[in-house]
């Protein structure tokens, strides 16, 4: 049964993966209700191979006509569209997914070896340091994520502000539920992640109308030869290492693990210029580095109980629905589930290599149907599911606010991911802050200056600074007009 929900979570994956504006944040929303129906080790196993087949699934239509199913497939378009216009699709294709692969086996090997360390050395954590953990997680994706610094900051707070819904946890109190008692609880977070996600992107693509593309559907995956093998081992072992080490940094993700992996791809070639005209190591480079970062987010996850990226976020939703909390504990509470996880992942990767060859072309077919069809199949799995997980339609409204939400912030230039960072964190914030100043006393200098609590603070503010500073450079000074366009001067 478990190897049966691992290809089924593949081929989902691949498939919201595949579609442009679907991603694997989307696809792994959808299935968190579906998962109540298995124990949390297949659940956890549905969820965790959806994130390895869409990461994947985002080459095919990067490769095939030039538009990313997903935001870390943005760079394999780079070289993979030349390379398909080249009349070497099945190559493109084939050396995407050999890459995806390594970086996968690469990252899961990571989870294996990092995870139960860091979570050993998490439980000497104390309510200050799971503060300034949150705080950094909540900094890194405002800072790192793109966009805006100070919008992404605003979009967390957001979220630590909805958070705070429901009944106080210290004292009891009820707090924003204007009498509604179905509010006490706080807001349901797979209805939120549902809506702010799968909801409020539907919406986004029927506001923005869609445009029909061509696409190359008649090929077939074929994978790199031993020799080619040999030519891009130093880009996929550089990219492995970035890929992992990006994801485990909470809030950064797969995306920008694949920007940085084809830069040092470009900045370390004998030959820069090739990039862009259709090089396997422009292919390899940025599909290996988000399939590593697949492995590495899950870290700070099952160790920490923070999420590495907005789709570890979602995942956590999973977890709530049959009462286990990540963290710390977890490795020594569940273990059997946090191996489980291990090889389910790496098992994920090897069955995707294999199964890939010859998926690639019928998942290319997916694109063709038209997006009016996907999108109201999306709706009716958004609200089926919601409803099935406890009966309840007033979860369905919060999905539909949170729909709204979500499509407010993308038309505002809010990250979501942000946001629901900020929503996921918010309880760790709001009870490890309090409970800490209550064991000091109240006293901020003994609450912040504990060594491990201090060194995060400091990170967390560095990376803000770091963020503005980045942000600053890349905004072109408003030079002064010239003589001949200036307005003459009149006497």
């Amino acid at each position: 049964m478990t190897f049966v929900l691992i290809l089924f979570s593949l081929l989902w994956g691949i498939a919201f993966g595949a579609v442009p504006g679907l991603t694997g944040i989307v696809g792994v929303a959808l299935l968190i209700p579906f998962t109540f129906a298995f124990d949390p080790i297949e659940g956890m196993l549905l969820l965790g191979g959806v994130y390895v087949g869409a990461t994947f699934g985002g080459a095919i239509s990067a490769i095939l006509f030039n538009t990313p199913g997903s935001p870390e497939a943005a760079c394999t378009a780079l070289d993979g569209y030349p390379m398909a216009q080249k009349g070497q699709a099945g190559k493109a294709l084939g050396f995407a997914l050999a890459a995806s692969a390594i970086g996968g086996i690469v990252g899961t090997l990571a989870l294996m070896f990092l995870t139960p360390p860091l979570a050993k050395l998490a439980l000497t954590f104390g309510p200050s340091e799971y503060f300034a953990l949150a705080v950094l997680g909540i900094t890194a994706i405002a800072s790192i994520g793109g966009g805006s610094v100070l919008k992404g900051l605003i979009a967390g707070l957001l979220g630590l502000a909805v958070a705070t819904v429901g009944m106080d946890p210290l004292t009891g109190v009820a707090r924003y539920t204007f009498g509604n008692m179905l509010l006490l609880t706080g807001i349901g977070f797979v209805p939120a992640i549902i809506g702010i996600f799968a909801l409020s992107e539907v919406a986004h693509r029927y506001g923005q109308g869609m445009k029909k593309q061509e696409v190359i559907t008649n090929v077939s995956t074929d994978l790199p030869s031993i020799r080619e093998f040999i030519q891009t081992r130093i880009t996929l072992l550089r990219s492995s290492f970035i890929g992992t080490v990006i994801g485990v940094l909470p809030g950064v993700g797969a995306t920008t693990a694949a920007f940085i992996s084809y830069s040092e791809a470009v900045r370390w070639s004998r030959n820069p210029k090739k990039f862009g005209t259709g090089t396997p190591d422009g292919i390899a480079a940025p599909e290996c580095a988000n399939s590593a970062a697949v492995g590495g987010s899950m870290i700070p996850l099952l160790a920490l109980g923070i999420p590495g990226s907005a789709t570890t976020a979602v995942m956590i939703g999973g977890l709530t629905i049959h009462g286990i909390i990540p963290g710390p504990m977890l490795v020594q509470n569940n273990a059997d589930l946090v191996y489980s996880v291990f090889i389910g992942m790496m098992l994920a990767n090897v069955v995707m290599l294999f199964f890939g060859l010859r998926a690639a072309r019928y998942f290319a077919i997916i694109l063709r149907v038209p997006y009016p069809v996907v999108g109201a199949a999306i709706v009716v799995l958004c609200v089926s599911g919601v409803f099935a997980l406890n009966n309840n339609m007033v979860e369905v409204a919060v999905m539909l606010a949170f729909g709204a939400v979500g499509l407010l912030l993308k038309r505002v230039g809010f990250p979501v991911a942000a946001f629901i960072i900020g929503l996921v964190l918010g309880p760790i914030v709001e009870v490890s802050l309090r409970q800490g100043l209550i064991l000091t006393d109240y006293d901020l200098w003994a609450f912040a200056s504990r060594p491990i609590t201090l060194t995060l603070l400091i990170i967390s503010f560095a990376s803000l600074l770091y963020g503005f500073w980045g942000q600053f450079r890349s905004t072109p000074p408003n030079d002064p007009p010239s003589d001949e366009n200036a307005e003459p001067v009149r006497a």
